[in-house]
């Protein structure tokens, strides 16, 4: 690319970013990225299969546990979504592919007194230590889902392997890397960041960063 197309705005990513913002698809303050910039709270932790497992307790009729073949058996689905950064980087048309999070509440089945739900992940040497709490409504939708796979390839590490949360709607903190666990509450509780002032719900189009 010469100079003067950059100067112009002509180069691929201010390109696309103007489309998204004419389609409606870039929220307000954000800039679009062609890249994946690695973001987190934390080390990233060791992957043993054989010490993995999934859990969802709290308020379920069934609490469940998985081990790491067996949930890597239950079926899988594809999508396409866009994802948003706190940090004010948006990403596009990602294709995921994981176990859609319906999947885990046929098999959980909330009590009628859920309403939220804390998503815990492992990190460093501690297996519960990031949490984010959602909106159990937020979470039955068609677009969420645990994913192991970005872009036709495993998720890398730094990105959450062997599974991260996807809520395309809300802001990515939300996307809970290295994610082992769900707990069904009654009640909102601030999860990690939260705690440390961002907003309890997170909403890119409404700007919903900081509490």
């Amino acid at each position: 690319m010469t100079l003067d197309r950059y100067l112009r705005g002509a180069d691929e990513r201010r390109v696309l970013e103007r489309k998204m913002e004419a389609e409606g698809r870039l929220p307000p303050g954000q800039a679009l990225t062609l890249k994946w910039p690695v973001l987190h709270a934390g080390a990233v932790p060791a992957f043993e299969p054989k010490g993995w497992d999934f859990r969802a307790g709290g308020l379920v009729e069934t609490p469940i546990a998985f081990s790491y073949d067996a949930f890597m058996a239950l079926p899988k689905t594809q999508l396409v979504s866009d994802f948003h950064c706190v940090t004010r980087w948006s990403r596009f048309d990602n294709r995921w592919e994981g176990v859609a999070f319906r999947e885990i509440l046929s098999r959980a089945r909330p009590k009628p007194a859920a309403r939220f739900v804390m998503v815990l992940g492992h990190v460093g040497e501690t297996r519960y230590g990031y949490q984010t709490n959602v909106p159990l409504a937020d979470l039955d939708r068609d677009d969420v889902l645990l994913a192991s796979s970005h872009d036709g390839r495993n998720l890398e590490p730094d990105h959450g392997w062997p599974l991260r949360l996807v809520v395309p709607h809300l802001y990515a903190w939300k996307s809970c890397k290295w994610v082992r666990g769900l707990i069904f509450m009654e009640e909102d509780r601030p999860g990690y960041w939260e705690k440390a002032g961002y907003h309890m719900y997170g909403d890119p189009f409404r700007e919903q960063r900081f509490s």
